[in-house]
């Protein structure tokens, strides 16, 4: 069971601090939602931790079963089970979508270990039919001409493959249809087992109606201010954000980052 870590995690990007203080702790078999408004540093944080070179570590640690990850390469963060499912997935001409996932999952087996072709040639057919993508997906060049929906079910395939341990998905609902969104979610929470811990990063309900978290963290001017359970999804579907300025005594979320009161966040076991 891995267990990722964020503690006091302060990350700026080309000198503009957007993480003040992140305290995190996601263990396999446990599903975190973090939602916030626009531009709250939400995005910054699955891009940390699966170590963005754009993106700086000002202070605090990133750990991964113990081992700090602070100067650890992408690659190497993804053969140790990290996975990132992308926001706005690239498309790489010239690469087909069976080269890429083998190659990736090869990169990841043991070196005594081989890849069982024929066996993967048939989980890869098989995900694909379970994610809806269609015949011929194998020899397609990697999300070229793909539309919004189907690079984001290409993102939870490659997941699928790639049996992660951690795994980020961020915002991976947008541009997902009702069809889409539904099979997304039944793919994603088919992941669910005690060896995957999850960080879901959405600013809708809609995508927890189909991947049911155990903790929901509300991210404001890039710090964690509240955690609870699923009551927090169903209250900001009613209500925004807007409640938050009178708990947190503030006037507007824009206003600067400072040391908000954090709330049930405070006493939660998970972000410690």
């Amino acid at each position: 069971m891995a267990i990722l870590e964020m503690k006091n995690l302060v990350v700026s990007v080309e000198g503009n601090t957007i993480l003040h203080g992140i305290n995190l702790t996601v263990k396999g078999g446990e599903t975190h939602a973090i939602m916030g408004p626009n531009g709250t540093g939400k995005s910054t944080l699955a891009q940390i931790v699966m170590g963005h070179p754009k993106y700086k570590i000002e202070s605090g640690e990133i750990l991964l079963d113990g081992e700090v990850m602070n100067e650890m390469p992408v690659d190497e963060r993804s053969r140790r089970g990290v996975f990132l499912g992308m926001q706005n997935p690239v498309e790489v001409p010239g690469v087909t979508n069976f080269d890429f996932v083998k190659t990736a999952v090869t990169a990841r087996l043991p070196k005594d270990k081989h890849l069982r072709i024929g066996k993967f040639i048939l989980e890869f057919e098989d995900s694909a039919k379970e994610l809806k993508m269609g015949s011929g997906l194998s020899h397609r060049f990697l999300n070229q001409g793909f539309s919004g929906g189907e690079k984001k079910r290409n993102e939870i395939l490659q997941m699928k493959l790639l049996k992660p341990s951690i795994a980020l998905l961020d915002e991976i609902d947008s541009g997902l249809d009702v069809d889409a969104l539904r099979i997304v979610g039944e793919n994603v929470t088919a992941l669910k087992s005690p060896n995957l811990g999850m960080i879901l990063i959405t600013h809708y309900q809609r995508l927890l109606d189909y991947i049911v978290p155990d903790y929901v963290h509300i991210m404001i001017k890039g710090q964690i201010v509240k955690t609870g359970g699923k009551e927090l999804i169903a209250k900001i579907d009613s209500d925004g954000y807007d409640w938050l300025k009178a708990e947190l005594g503030i006037d507007d979320f824009d206003e600067g980052p400072k040391q908000y009161s954090l709330g049930t966040c405070a006493t939660n076991p998970t972000t410690r």
